[in-house]
């Protein structure tokens, strides 16, 4: 096993060894609106980031992902030295009876490799309003570094594996912050992604791009309406209609 390398039975982390220094860490796992996954996606997309790992668990559903007929890792793990970056993205969801072993190895992990500060995203349902990012931290100095960028969440909580991650930060004293999308939907929300990305450019001195993920909005929003519209006139129609297209 490589220095980087992560496994106490139950999760399982695997990489090449990292190059960077003290990096800052960036999770997304899927969620309401599937705020963190399409952010971190945008992410390590645009910044061209190099794929060094995976975590698996035998928790996780037995699944493979594909992407243009390649096989991938359901969780994955990307580095970008130029930037000092890391990030964790998942393509399934983490459920609440393992959120906490996965949580665990992540921030074991992350130790191992020096991280400065981790920065967890996730979606947040809300009733109206534009999409705002709301932001908590572990931290005052972390809290007094977001203030001024988002809206801060006064009180509730974060549930699932993002709120974990923040909960493990807080117990070992990682300076952590969450940054949650507000979302009106359970969709595919790429505006409310877009909205924690231009947050993130602030932070980090980025200059990620959100121009596609507003055209992919657009362009999702147009087809769920079509949806919405076809399942209208079937209703009224009396008929059943037996598939409907699937988004995201």
């Amino acid at each position: 096993m490589s220095n980087t390398d992560y496994d106490n039975n139950d999760v399982k982390i695997i990489t090449k060894p990292v190059q960077s220094q003290n990096p800052v860490l960036i999770e997304g796992f899927p969620g309401i609106g599937l705020v963190g996954n399409i952010a971190s996606q945008h992410i390590i997309e645009e910044l061209r980031m190099e794929y060094i790992g995976s975590i698996d668990s035998r928790y996780f559903p037995s699944i493979a992902v594909l992407y243009e007929g390649l096989i991938n890792m359901p969780v994955r793990i990307y580095e970008k030295v130029e930037h000092n970056l890391i990030v964790v993205i998942s393509d399934i969801p983490i459920s609440h009876t393992v959120s906490y072993d996965v949580s665990n190895a992540l921030v074991d992990w992350a130790e191992s490799i020096n991280v400065r500060e981790i920065a967890s995203i996730a979606g947040i349902a809300i009733l109206n309003g534009g999409h705002k990012v709301f932001g908590a931290a572990t931290t005052p100095e972390m809290l007094s570094r977001i203030r001024d960028k988002v809206e801060i969440f006064q009180m509730g909580t974060i549930s699932g594996i993002s709120g974990s991650v923040m909960a493990e930060c807080l117990q070992r004293g990682i300076p952590a912050f969450s940054l949650l999308g507000a979302t009106r939907t359970q969709n595919p929300d790429p505006r409310a992604a877009s909205a924690v990305i231009e947050v993130l450019n602030e932070l980090y001195g980025l200059s990620i791009s959100t121009a596609r993920l507003i055209e992919q909005a657009e362009r999702i929003e147009t087809e769920l309406q079509r949806l919405a519209e076809d399942v209208q006139t079937v209703e009224q129609k009396g008929e059943v209609k037996k598939e409907f297209p699937m988004y995201g």
